[in-house]
């Protein structure tokens, strides 16, 4: 059922029709019916359109001289008193126009061009604009503002300072400027591994890494802190050590909107935390569990855990798939698949492309009504440089390379990481930039996910993946019923190097042997010996001694 008519047109001698277009465009998709009256319209042709059309809607653009402007409106603002149908007004125009036309008192709505296309959106479905500051206007829970922003994604930022003061100011300050949909909270070491050990705390690294919170008071004043602007919602990751009760902490205190949890970290294997990596594992998929028992949905970060430490890109696309499958095994309805790009920072953007394309291919083979998958991208970490004013068109590059996967969430990365922690001026800087990719691409992006070399790669690393899946199946085939689910498979995978990345310090129980380069843009599992690179089969079988065969 249409919900009215919107009309739009380009006033008086004004000739500048994009504005208007668009936003019929957005109006005729929330469901509206458009009409269209052209550039340069008189104003007794808009009014006499009105009487005929009895719109919900009129749009008027005008892009010209500020003065020219106001002669125009006051000349229409004259002639609608004999209206009898009362339309809402909106106007559009450059911000010298708009401040000029704001001061006449007429226009119900009006867009000065530093608003983007979510601004459009809500208004259209909620008659209302983000600058009224009403939390009702913001759904206070990921599914619910996913629903309310698509097809825009949501932006996501990390944020947490060594000073707890500095933190809570600054989240004030990010939720006032209405950029960024969900703060990630970012806490210390010492309170992801020692929040309920309070005593074992090391004083030299309060501060490291992140914000220090120690106590769930102020978990709620951070919180607190948020909920002005575009109450953006706030979520954090996973703790060190006593996980499900500091999830607890974090459901109660800050509603936390999602569960970021890596299966095979924060362990043994990475130093952040002394767990053995069978215990963190199977520490992690009770997490997971939990988070599905109360409905919250669940991201894991895998992929690019393995990515940053140079594992080839079969690895990082089967710990795709090893995540979701996790996910939905332990319950989960409401996945968050993260794809960061980049990583290395010497792929190229094709077949990064690629890469990220096998990914989500398998990663959403598991969706069904029951387990939704959700699209996280992000810039690479390494990718930017120490140089800001670089660091700024990489951040920009890498967002237009994102958008061709259509993401729900743009895990933004500031510019300035590379040098230092994000603040608040740089994450406001870098979601603006992250939004003016996102406003010249959502309509259209190029379509360089139909590349034959781009089709090319990701068949190659879906056939790679899965060979690598189905061999770890037979492998471990007498050992558990379900071998991609089962902690102690999976650490022993990577205990034997199965699962492997070069930066894994190889001590003790850690036996692997992969050594990789970046040729042609792609990242590949290396022979150093005869200088080439292997496939799947030829690395398992130098790696077990044995000739394998596998079913794909």
């Amino acid at each position: 059922m249409s919900k009215g008519m919107v009309i739009g047109a380009s006033l008086g001698n004004c000739v500048h029709v994009a504005g208007a277009a668009h936003f019929l465009a957005l109006a005729e998709d929330e469901g509206y019916e458009t009409l269209f009256l052209g550039p340069a319209v008189s104003v007794d042709s808009v009014l006499e359109s009105i009487e005929q059309n009895k719109p919900v809607m009129i749009t008027l653009g005008y892009r010209l001289t500020p003065e020219n402007g106001v002669t125009i409106v006051r000349e229409l603002i004259e002639k609608s008193t004999k209206l009898t149908h009362k339309p809402v007004w909106i106007f559009g125009g450059t911000l010298p126009v708009a401040e000029k036309i704001r001061e006449l008192n007429f226009f119900d709505v009006i867009f000065d061009g530093t608003d983007d296309i979510d601004d459009s959106i809500t208004f259209l479905r909620t008659g209302q604009l983000p600058d009224k500051s009403s939390a009702e206007l913001f759904a206070g829970d990921l599914t619910g503002r996913l629903a309310q922003k698509q097809p825009y994604p949501l932006l996501r930022h990390h944020f947490g300072l060594p000073s707890f003061e500095e933190t809570r100011e600054g989240i004030a300050e990010i939720a006032e400027s209405r950029v960024l949909d969900v703060i990630s909270l970012g806490i210390d070491q010492n309170t992801q591994q020692y929040f309920f050990k309070p005593e074992d705390r090391r004083p030299e690294m309060d501060g490291a890494g992140g914000v220090p919170v120690y106590d769930a008071e102020g978990f709620m004043e951070l919180k607190e802190a948020s909920q002005c602007g575009n109450f953006p919602l706030m979520r954090c990751y996973s703790g060190t050590a006593d996980v499900i009760p500091l999830a607890q902490v974090l459901n109660e205190t800050i509603a936390n909107a999602w569960c970021a949890v890596p299966l095979c970290w924060y362990n043994e294997l990475d130093g952040r935390g002394d767990r053995p990596i069978k215990t963190s594992m199977e520490e992690a998929q009770a997490l997971i569990a939990f988070h599905g028992k109360l409905g919250i949905p669940v991201e894991l970060n895998e992929p690019h855990h393995w990515g940053l430490r140079d594992a080839h890109d079969t690895i990082s696309v089967a710990a795709s798939y090893i995540s979701a499958y996790n996910a939905k095994k332990y319950g989960v309805k409401d996945y968050i698949s993260q794809y960061m790009f980049n990583v290395p920072n010497s792929l190229s953007f094709s077949m990064d492309l690629a890469k990220a394309l096998a990914q989500i291919e398998l990663s959403e083979s598991l969706a069904d009504k029951d387990f939704r998958v959700y699209r996280q991208t992000r810039a690479g970490l390494p990718f930017l440089s120490g140089d800001e004013n670089i660091a700024k068109g990489q951040l920009a590059a890498s967002t237009a390379l994102q958008m061709n996967v259509r993401p729900h969430i743009i895990h933004v990365v500031g510019y300035s990481e590379a040098l230092h922690a994000a603040t608040p001026e740089v994450i406001i800087e870098s979601c603006k930039i992250v939004r003016g990719v996102v406003r010249s691409t959502l309509s259209g992006n190029a379509e360089a996910l139909h590349e034959a070399k781009i089709r090319e790669r990701r068949d190659e690393l879906l056939s790679e993946t899965k060979y690598l899946l189905n061999f770890i199946r037979d492998e471990y085939a007498d050992a558990s019923d379900d071998p991609l689910g089962d902690a102690a498979v999976l650490s022993d995978c990577i205990k034997r190097g199965i699962l492997d990345a070069p930066q894994i310090v190889k001590t003790g129980d850690f036996k692997g042997t992969l050594e990789t380069r970046v040729k042609n843009g792609q990242c590949l599992a290396w022979d150093t010996k005869n200088s080439r690179p292997m496939d799947e089969r030829t690395r398992l079988e130098k790696l077990t001694g044995k000739a394998i065969k596998v079913a794909l």
